[in-house]
């Protein structure tokens, strides 16, 4: 091959140096990336040093202090917020505690209203018609019933619609029929009770039970079943009574 004129090497060289970086090598992809990553550390950090030269003029153990001064005020704030996150989780636990004595306070004071006959009552239960047929009804068959059904979960009980059975409920026998708490009672005898339906029914059917006692006194027994019952009779709270004090002489 003919050697290259003075003239055409200039022109060789250019040419290839156009084409170096037209089509880049990998050696010379990797150099060019290094230093621009090395240009952009050089930039951030002249920039962060022009805009915070706060603590530039501070001695070493200054900055130890400053540093020192920051963690414990730190700690103090940690510390701070934990105290204030226990003490409202305390009140939040107070506030459930006290929501829940009072809808427990409630419910029982609810419940010995009801067991002392001072409010009205609806719910499910049973009426009980006892008509006397060849017979009268006696008291201990009466007490005998109104007791099982008590142990049976009667929460409420009435009679002819006038009298609200209580514990301390009494019975006692007359010419006309039954004096009840005071109230005279004749048959038919028509006892609402509300309860369970049929645990109340159970009760009253059981072999040797009320129903077979009411029956063997002359008595038709029949019992109906009601999903929803009105106890309308109330009894009225007693005033406690106070002895009054001797008159001065």
């Amino acid at each position: 091959m003919p050697e290259p004129t003075p003239e055409q090497e200039p022109q060789s060289t250019a040419r290839r140096i156009l084409t170096s970086l037209r089509r880049p090598g990998r050696r010379q992809l990797v150099v060019g990336v290094v230093l621009a990553i090395v240009s952009f550390g050089v930039v951030t950090q002249i920039r962060a040093a022009g805009a915070d030269d706060t603590y530039a003029g501070y001695r070493e153990q200054d900055l130890v202090d400053v540093l020192s001064g920051l963690a414990g005020a730190s700690r103090r704030a940690r510390s701070e917020i934990s105290r204030l996150e226990d003490t409202r989780d305390q009140l939040v636990s107070d506030q459930d505690a006290e929501k829940a004595a009072l809808e427990q306070a409630t419910k029982e004071g609810d419940t010995l209203s009801i067991l002392a006959g001072q409010v009205p009552v609806t719910g499910p239960g049973i009426r009980i018609t006892i008509k006397e047929v060849t017979g009268r009804v006696s008291v201990e068959t009466m007490v005998d019933m109104i007791q099982g059904l008590r142990n049976a979960g009667a929460e409420a009980i009435q009679v002819n619609g006038t009298v609200r059975l209580i514990a301390q409920s009494s019975f006692t026998a007359t010419d006309a029929g039954l004096l009840v708490d005071g109230q005279q009672l004749s048959a038919p005898y028509v006892v609402d009770v509300i309860g369970d339906a049929s645990s109340l029914t159970g009760a009253m059917s059981i072999l040797d039970g009320p129903r077979v006692a009411l029956q063997s006194d002359g008595a038709d027994v029949q019992i109906e079943q009601l999903a929803s019952l009105d106890i309308e009779a109330v009894r009225q709270p007693v005033e406690p009574e106070f002895a009054q004090p001797d008159d001065a002489q």
